[in-house]
């Protein structure tokens, strides 16, 4: 089976690139057969600005531009979709925002139409999101910001695309605790990551 690792992070030596090396790392040690790609967004250059063309593509009144189009076959070639990326201000990054922008547009990932109403194309999707936060998880759960970034992110992006968010994590206390126990967690995540999407098509 092949994943699709999405990393945002500017640094290549950073924690969330550290993670996504270690997801891809558990999943291989699991099964020889599991192959993976790591999508280094900062590194590739990709433009998250959502433009006119873009626009374009969500009035279904052109294609895709080559970017685009570039990613989504990059997802449907993939048996599950992983997202590592740090916490911005209790959300993820404006450059895996702008992706998810351009990437989950309008005929790919759902049809929308004011006659027709919403079609979500994405549910045969497995979607494991992992998020680096800073703060400590008391700060998380007094103002219910995993909650709010559930809601935000889980089902306002996925669930809307009918794609099934089967990890959601938050790796917290990144600045403050030994890297060391979330690049374990990341290994732990990527020995299960097929295992979890398989137990979710068999319920």
């Amino acid at each position: 089976m092949h994943a699709l690792i999405v990393v945002a992070h500017p640094e290549p030596t950073s924690l969330s690139h550290g993670i996504a090396a270690r997801i891809a790392e558990g999943l291989s040690l699991t099964d020889p057969g599991n192959s993976y790609e790591i999508a280094d967004l900062a590194a590739e250059g990709f433009d998250p600005r959502f433009s006119a063309a873009d626009l374009a593509v969500h009035r279904t009144q052109a294609s895709p531009p080559a970017d685009v189009a570039a990613e989504q076959a990059r997802i449907d070639g993939a048996d599950a979709l992983v997202l590592v990326f740090p916490v911005y201000w209790w959300s993820m990054p404006s450059l895996l925002k702008g992706w998810i922008d351009r990437v989950f547009s309008n005929g790919w990932a759902f049809d929308f139409s004011l006659d027709g109403g919403l079609e979500k194309k994405l549910r045969h999707l497995k979607v494991h999101l992992i998020g680096v936060g800073g703060a400590d998880a008391r700060t998380y759960t007094r103002h219910d910001y995993f909650g709010a970034m559930k809601t935000q992110i889980d089902h306002g992006i996925f669930d809307y695309c009918g794609a099934r968010v089967v990890t959601s994590e938050l790796l917290l206390d990144s600045e403050t605790q030994d890297p060391a126990l979330h690049l374990d967690t990341a290994r732990s995540i990527g020995r299960n990551l097929f295992k979890t999407s398989q137990s979710c098509e068999a319920a």
